[in-house]
């Protein structure tokens, strides 16, 4: 119904942070600190993850005419009952697939990270 709202509000709040860390990043370069990880760049590919995954859901709701592109938008909104259920779907559903696609990033960070200073190590001996 509208589980896709939970990666949503995620990938709003990690858009703002990562453009507030991006311009906090760049201002310490310019004062002449050295950075070798920019953190802002990998919170762009959790943000991409997010917003292209939540594209995908609402595009797959709006298929099945669960999303309209009029009041009140989500037909699940039309009555009581029904938005118990949909509030309940994303805080199930919603939440969980958020969790995960966060999940999924964070691991193939510190996995990709660990690889990196592993193979700087070997060049380095």
């Amino acid at each position: 119904m509208a589980c896709f709202i939970a990666p949503v509000t995620e990938a709003v709040i990690t858009t703002i942070a990562e453009k507030v860390i991006h311009s906090r990043e760049c201002r310490a370069e310019s004062e002449g600190k050295k950075l070798s990880c920019k953190f802002s760049e990998k919170l762009g590919v959790l943000n991409k993850m997010l917003w292209g995954g939540s594209a995908l859901l609402a595009f797959e709701h709006l298929w099945h005419g669960e999303v309209v592109p009029f009041y009140p938008f989500l037909t699940a909104a039309s009555d009581a009952v029904a938005t118990s259920v949909m509030l309940h779907e994303i805080a199930t559903s919603g939440v969980a697939m958020a969790l995960l696609v966060t999940a999924v990033w964070a691991g193939i960070m510190c996995v990709g990270a660990a690889a990196r200073k592993k193979s700087a190590a070997k060049e380095s001996k």
